[in-house]
């Protein structure tokens, strides 16, 4: 990607500048002040050499060098593409490069799959946790809803307490009524046998006198 991107903003940078050719395979060839052998020789140039051209015809091109310098060379030395030597410096330029972005991809996965390694392990113990905390809940639940039960026990003892005073009371009452009429019954039993025992003894002397009477007849 990263490589694709550099080819990319090569491509913008040059596009506005003149065409740029190279001396082909040929070893040497000149930079003459003219079109032709006979003028002046400026320099030599080597294979490889980039040339920005600045005009152009069938058989020259005028050309500038890389350090500025202006003359004429054969069109047909020229190449629009690096030669095959410089094309393989760039290439193993290139690769070793991408050797390097290799390199530096898999620290970057190593590290990725390090951290996700640390993510997975502490979302284990994030789970853990949660279901440790779900487990106090449900603890705290049933500890908060005993009070909730012990008072609906109590209220329901409270009012079987209250039955059971009612019914005592009530059985007390009635305990009460039957020894008041238990005590009732024997006064009236005593004085009954009193009002007996009374009357016998008025009605048996009167009983004896009349036999004691009928006797002496």
């Amino acid at each position: 990607m990263r490589g694709i991107l550099f080819v990319l903003l090569c491509a913008v940078a040059t596009a506005g500048l003149a065409e740029t050719n190279y001396v082909d395979d040929t070893l040497v060839i000149t930079l003459r002040t003219g079109q032709g052998n006979s003028y002046q020789i400026l320099r030599t140039l080597t294979s490889g050499t980039a040339l920005e051209i600045l005009e152009r015809d069938d058989k020259y091109a005028r050309v500038r060098t890389p350090d500025g310098t202006e003359g004429w060379v054969l069109s047909q030395y020229l190449t629009p593409t690096p030669v095959a030597r410089d094309r393989l410096a760039q290439a193993e330029q290139r690769l070793a490069r991408f050797e390097t972005e290799n390199q530096q991809l898999k620290k970057e996965l190593a590290a990725l799959r390090s951290e996700k390694r640390t993510v997975e392990g502490e979302h284990k113990q994030a789970s853990s946790t949660v279901e440790r905390l779900q487990g106090e809940l449900e603890r705290l639940k049933a500890v908060a809803a005993r009070p909730l039960e012990l008072e609906k026990q109590n209220q329901e003892m409270g009012k079987r307490l209250q039955e059971l005073e009612l019914n005592a009371r009530m059985l007390s009452e009635e305990n009460t009524a039957l020894r008041d009429r238990a005590n009732r019954d024997w006064f009236l039993a005593g004085a009954g046998v009193l009002f007996g025992g009374i009357l016998l003894g008025l009605i048996l002397p009167k009983l004896r006198k009349r036999q004691s009477w009928s006797d002496w007849r």
